[in-house]
């Protein structure tokens, strides 16, 4: 009875029509890294706490821009593909089953971890070139901070949770940002 309750709470909200799909995949994935709640996988985080990384070592290490500037970012499926995700096939598979209630919410919270580190990369750019360290560590501390932010929605989403950020709180910490210092 229990594991019924479970199965009505995470299917609430899944349309009709992607229901019965939605079960078969559950099924799929079941004893892999891959969420049977909404088919999402938490590997792909780490292409983002890649450039995280590097923007934390900017303020000791300048010459690590360069490297952020080389980073791109990475669709799911390209990130899994050269990736070595023991169920990497499997993941990529399975995005393309992932109910839009969990899809939808997922590809914003990435688009504005996109953002935001596009930003970044620029702001830092620019701090650099204005040769004051304590502005480019304050910086990156935000930008570091705000990108956590965003990594921590995606994992939530990952996980089941409805909650994303709002486009407004990405847009008050561009321009927020952007006036620091």
């Amino acid at each position: 009875m229990e594991d019924q309750e479970f199965d009505l709470s995470v299917t609430d909200g899944v349309p009709p029509d992607e229901l019965a799909d939605y079960e078969v995949w559950r099924v799929r994935v079941q004893g892999t890294n891959i969420s049977e709640k909404t088919l999402l996988a938490t590997d792909y985080l780490n292409h983002f706490n890649e450039i995280v990384m590097l923007i934390e070592m900017i303020p000791d290490m300048p010459d690590m821009l360069e490297e952020c500037q080389i980073w791109q970012p990475k669709s799911y499926a390209e990130h899994f593909r050269d990736s070595g995700f023991s169920d990497k096939d499997l993941a990529i598979e399975a995005y393309g089953h992932v109910p839009s209630k969990f899809r939808a919410p997922f590809e914003d919270t990435i688009a504005q971890a996109h953002q935001v580190i596009a930003h970044t990369v620029e702001r830092v750019a620019t701090d650099i070139l204005g040769g004051d360290p304590d502005k480019l560590r304050a910086d990156c501390q935000i930008s570091v901070a705000m990108i956590h932010r965003i990594i921590q929605v995606a994992n939530g989403i990952i996980h089941g949770a409805a909650h994303v950020m709002e486009q407004g709180e990405i847009d008050l910490y561009l321009c927020d940002a952007d006036n620091v210092g």
